[in-house]
């Protein structure tokens, strides 16, 4: 993708974010991904309040020394990053062209909101939260599709597993 296109993407996603009439056409245009079968949803074994959770975003986020998402794909990038809960504020960017990081970068607890867990963690709503979480850049497309479902999401859950995460929460962007 040339510098020109992710400029531009970048100004519709400003727009977006400031013109409601520009997100509904955004919304409008867009095609999900069909899907077949039943939603694969878990029922939590534990009370929350015992629970170990991680976070899982689609808003591009990563440390600083991390490798960015790959914008020049026009497939997006279906790796993910690890991040790290002890300093990820104090040494995160964003990689993502396809919203607005400008209140983002102000407060990142709006798109990876770990402040706000540790405050539920602080009164016993969650049991705990996880040493690691996971970041996707959110805009997958094409083939990239079947990668971040065989190998990028799998690759998560052995993670997790081997954390003892009981409850994840998907922040989108």
């Amino acid at each position: 993708m040339s510098l020109l296109s992710r400029t531009k993407n970048r100004i519709l996603a400003a727009a977006a974010t400031r013109f409601p009439a520009v997100a509904r056409k955004f919304v409008a245009g867009y095609q999900p991904q069909e899907t077949s079968g039943d939603i694969p949803w878990t029922r939590p074994v534990k009370p929350l309040n015992l629970s170990k959770l991680a976070l899982v975003t689609t808003s591009g986020i990563h440390h600083r020394g991390q490798q960015p998402f790959d914008m020049q794909d026009k497939n997006g990038d279906p790796s993910f990053r690890e991040i790290h809960a002890k300093n990820i504020f104090a040494d995160f960017q964003i990689t993502h062209d396809y919203y607005d990081h400008s209140d983002a970068r102000k407060d990142p607890n709006i798109i990876f909101p770990l402040d706000r867990l540790r405050e539920l963690v602080a009164e016993g709503l969650i049991g705990s939260l996880a040493e690691n979480h996971y970041a996707f850049m959110g805009h997958i497309d094409g083939e990239h599709i079947a990668t971040l479902v065989s190998e990028s999401a799998q690759e998560i859950v052995r993670r997790l597993k081997r954390e003892q995460v009981d409850v994840v929460l998907l922040t989108p962007a």
